[in-house]
């Protein structure tokens, strides 16, 4: 286990900016922490880092991905399905060398992160989902970009949450293109009938509070991974992360180090408190 080490001030502070080149693309990605790898992925909304982070850095390697065409980077025409992006992703984690990772995705993340892990699972040691939208009912609102008037439907409390980043209208027009195109069916069977397939530990989180998607689409994926866990993170929206820092860590964290050994078993879910 990596030293712990003070919390920055700012969240973030002490993640340094880095980029690997893949399947064509120069990929931005940022880095903090000692100890087993864990690769993240972020929501719709783009690369955000949280407290969340900061505090799973003090026991893990985190490494933060910007997905082509999303922030800073170039419009990405290229990829035209989200298993496409998972190629290139999966280029990417392994030009760093890592050997075997932990892999962790929000929401967006969470779909490309279940099919970066269906496409290559051989190097993950364990998968982590947080409110995926890879399984969405038909009426499921679109993701929307982290902006100011969209707090009600991220966040539990978005009174609690700082100011967000504002996003030039060149970026979130680019991130709403690319995640529109991306986004697929809300039932798709080219992700559904390959859960099965799945042999690591996986462990699905949701808020209480989601209004993004339904907490209770997390049991279809208990149903259909053999390994899964189910966790529910009480008062916490679809921004977990953001909305119970600690809580959420607290679970990720304990999960990942115990893997099968985990707390909660396959025919329950935890409301964390």
């Amino acid at each position: 286990m990596a030293e712990v080490q003070d919390r920055p001030a700012t969240p973030g502070a002490a993640f340094k900016e880095h980029f690997v080149d893949a399947d064509g693309f120069h990929i931005r990605y940022m880095e903090a922490g000692q100890g087993e790898p864990l690769v993240c992925l972020h929501g719709a909304g783009g690369l955000r880092l949280s407290r969340a982070h900061d505090m799973l850095s003090q026991q893990f390697r985190v490494i933060v991905f910007e997905a082509p065409g999303f922030g800073s980077s170039a419009k990405n025409d290229r990829h035209q399905t989200i298993f496409e992006m998972a190629t290139t992703m999966n280029h990417a984690v392994a030009n760093l060398d890592l050997g075997h990772y932990d892999l962790l995705g929000n929401s967006f993340g969470g779909r490309l992160a279940l099919c970066m892990a269906l496409d290559n699972q051989d190097r993950l040691s364990a998968l982590v989902l947080v409110a995926p939208a890879a399984i969405r009912p038909e009426t499921s609102p679109s993701v929307p970009a982290p902006t100011e008037r969209d707090r009600d439907l991220l966040f539990a409390h978005p009174e609690r949450q700082p100011a967000l980043p504002p996003l030039s209208q060149e970026v979130i027009q680019k991130q709403v293109e690319l995640v529109g195109r991306l986004r697929g069916p809300a039932r798709d069977p080219r992700i559904e009938d390959h859960l099965a397939d799945l042999r690591i530990p996986v462990l699905v989180l949701f808020g209480t509070e989601d209004r993004m998607i339904p907490s209770m689409m997390g049991s279809i994926y208990r149903e259909k991974i053999p390994n899964c866990h189910f966790v529910l993170v009480y008062d916490a929206g679809h921004a977990i992360d953001a909305d119970r820092p600690e809580a959420f860590t607290s679970v990720v964290a304990d999960f990942l180090v115990r893997r099968e050994a985990f707390i909660v078993s396959q025919q329950s879910s935890l409301i964390n408190p």
